[in-house]
């Protein structure tokens, strides 16, 4: 983690009309060991089952050669020398953008074909010394790729998208070519300019649906957006479980009051523990918006308060399957995932003292213990979401 800013990476991908699978593919991994993240944006020739066979080929590779610390002359020549080629277009099979960003603040982008990236401050836009890289390998002799280095600054942004954005509309009256960089550009500023801390997911929507717009509904490419955005961290605290020692009900009860962020309290000893402690009134709440779960209650300063161990367990299988075009509902579960997707960091505290009812044979088999729930949503949140979790146990 940065301690200037926090690094949020998120898109958006429309499939080519008609088609079930996108012939985009958006990989992204967060490298805690070497305080490193990998983005990576391929588009595969055509649409479709092949385009995606493709593009998932080659964002693969990228990642994982970038991922090993090879320069990007050797990771070009690499992709290049192993990608396929048209036999009558002499050109290779897919296009990809490469983002390696350490925590250090420096973030490199090396880009084959995709239309090019742009990198805001702020509102404007940031020019970071590009560099042409032109291969000379017998195969690949005189393509070119583009690739530039910096040191970004809170509320800088980069955009990178395939050309099934630049190419939206194209042939209507006022895109005769297409949208194009310099539309796009135009915007992505404006969004920005009435927004100036928009996320990134929905700054890529934006930008997707824009294009689809383009095209009246229907298509003419798949089209994908990526956004990586360095802001001010959001914090939230999620709390759960009685403490081991009844002594330690003032220090958790200190840790939800002194909280700077959203707070979750799932629980009703842990909620009841607080309450007491902070001399806080409960609420009940008698609508029940999941069938599954009990309904939340409220609290004063605490943005949600929910039953324990059977709603995290329906947030880990939410977790699992969640994706961009998942829709939440209004349940307790669903809340929570909403409050986590929001957040960047976030920071558990379970207690450790054993709950008598949940040892209970004749309770369903998948209920497991408290502690094993909160690690298995942590790995969830730290590989499917790129979030920074930490786990305090108390």
């Amino acid at each position: 983690m940065n301690d200037k800013f926090y690094i949020e990476i998120n898109y958006k991908q429309k499939n080519h009309d008609g088609e079930r699978i996108c012939g985009d593919v958006f990989l992204s991994r967060r490298l805690n060991k070497e305080n490193r993240i990998i983005a990576v944006l391929s588009d595969g020739m055509g649409h479709g089952v092949k385009a995606n066979i493709l593009a998932t080929l080659t964002s693969t590779m990228a990642l994982n050669f970038t991922k090993e610390h090879k320069d990007f002359n050797k990771i070009a020549e690499i992709i290049m020398k192993t990608l396929p080629v048209c036999s009558e277009r002499k050109i290779s099979y897919s296009t990809f953008t490469i983002v390696d960003i350490d925590y250090d603040g420096k973030t490199s982008i090396l880009e084959y074909d995709n239309p090019e990236c742009i990198i805001l401050r702020g509102s404007e836009v940031f020019d970071p010394q590009w560099h042409c890289i032109i291969l000379d390998s017998e195969k690949n002799s005189g393509k070119e790729l583009r690739s530039c280095s910096f040191y970004p600054q809170k509320e800088d942004r980069i955009i990178f998208y395939s050309d099934g954005v630049t190419q939206s509309g194209m042939g209507k009256e006022n895109f005769l070519f297409g949208w194009g960089d310099k539309n796009i550009n135009f915007f992505i500023k404006d969004i920005i300019k009435n927004d100036n801390f928009i996320s990134a997911y929905k700054l890529a929507d934006k930008v997707v649906n824009r294009a689809n717009l383009n095209d009246n509904f229907h298509l003419k490419d798949d089209t994908s957006c990526a956004v990586i955005y360095y802001r001010e961290p959001r914090k939230l605290l999620i709390c759960t479980g009685p403490p081991y020692e009844k002594t330690n009900d003032e220090k958790l009860s200190a840790i939800v009051k002194d909280f700077n962020g959203k707070k979750i309290i799932c629980g009703a000893t842990t909620s009841d523990i607080i309450a007491r402690e902070l001399n806080y009134e409960i609420e009940d709440s008698f609508e029940f918006e999941d069938e599954d779960l009990p309904p939340i209650s409220y609290m004063q300063g605490v943005d949600l308060v929910t039953e324990g161990i059977l709603t995290l367990g329906k947030v880990t299988e939410i977790l699992k399957i969640y994706n961009n075009n998942y829709t939440l509902g209004k349940g307790p579960a669903d809340r929570i995932v909403k409050l986590i997707k929001e957040s960047d960091q976030i920071s558990f505290v379970i207690g450790t003292r054993i709950n008598i009812a949940h040892q209970d044979p004749s309770l369903p088999v998948e209920l497991e213990i408290r502690r094993t729930v909160v690690k298995r949503i942590a790995k969830l949140l730290e590989t499917r979401f790129l979030k920074q979790v930490d786990l305090q146990f108390i």
